[in-house]
C-alpha cells in the first residue's frame, strides 16, 4: 500500500529534471529479487553512469539519523563542502527535520521506498525553488537494512548552503521477510495511510 501526506500536484515540479531519479529507481528494482531489497553491494556506478553527479549513498547511525556515505557533485555543492560524513538532516530546514526523521526510519523500518518533493529556503531576489529527492533501501552486509540509495533533482540555479523545506511525501512499503527489525526505540509514525563529467566521494566500507 502506497501513503501519502499530501497530494504535490504538479507546482512547478515540471521545470524539474527528474531522469536521473527514474534512472536511479529503475536500477534499484531491476536489482531486487521478487519483494526483496537489494544489497548495498551490489551497488555498481557504472549501473547509474547518467546520474552519479546526483546520486547518494546514506547509512543509519540513530533513530531517524542517517549520514553520508558516498555523496556526488551535486551534493557536494549544495553543502560547498564534502557531503560524506555529514547527516543528511543538514540539507534540511529546522521545520522539516521531524518529518524527515520520521521518514528515514520508514525506510529502514517499513522497508520502503520515500519520495520528497521539497521547496528551497527563499532568498532576496529569487522565487520558488523546487526539488526532488528519492530515497531507496539496501540491505547491509549483515542483511539488515541500515542503508539507503538517493537521488536529487536539482534546478539548474541550485546553489551552495541550499536549504529545503519537505512539500510532500509519499511511502512505497517493500514487503521483504530478509530485512531486520529495527530497535523498538525508533520514532512513531505520523503519517496516514547525456552523460556527465562526474566524480563520487568514496568512504571505506
Amino acid at each position: 500500500m502506497t501513503t501519502r501526506m499530501t497530494d504535490p500536484g504538479t507546482g512547478g515540479d515540471d521545470r524539474l529534471d527528474t531522469s536521473a531519479i527514474a534512472q536511479v529507481r529503475a536500477y534499484w528494482e531491476a536489482l531486487r529479487t521478487g519483494d526483496s531489497v537489494p544489497l548495498r553491494a551490489r551497488i555498481d556506478p557504472r549501473g547509474i553512469a547518467g546520474a552519479l553527479d546526483r546520486a547518494f549513498l546514506i547509512e543509519r547511525i540513530a533513530p531517524g539519523l542517517a549520514q553520508f556515505r558516498i555523496a556526488g557533485m551535486a551534493c557536494n555543492r549544495l553543502f560547498g563542502m564534502e557531503a560524506r560524513g555529514l547527516p543528511l538532516s543538514n540539507l534540511f530546514l529546522a521545520e522539516s527535520r521531524m518529518q524527515l526523521q520520521i521518514g528515514l526510519e520508514r525506510v529502514f523500518a517499513g522497508p520502503g521506498a520515500l519520495h520528497l518533493w521539497l521547496r528551497a529556503e527563499r532568498r532576496a531576489g529569487r522565487g520558488e525553488t523546487l526539488a526532488r529527492m528519492d530515497l531507496l533501501p539496501l540491505l547491509n552486509h549483515a542483511g539488515q537494512c541500515t542503508m539507503a540509495l538517493g537521488c536529487l533533482a536539482l534546478p539548474q540555479d541550485a546553489g551552495a548552503e541550499t536549504r529545503f523545506a519537505i512539500r510532500s511525501s509519499r511511502f512505497d512499503p517493500v514487503a521483504s521477510p530478509e530485512v531486520a527489525e529495527l530497535p523498538a526505540d525508533a520514532p512513531a509514525n505520523p503519517f496516514r495511510p547525456a552523460r556527465a563529467h562526474l566524480r563520487l566521494v568514496h568512504s571505506a566500507g
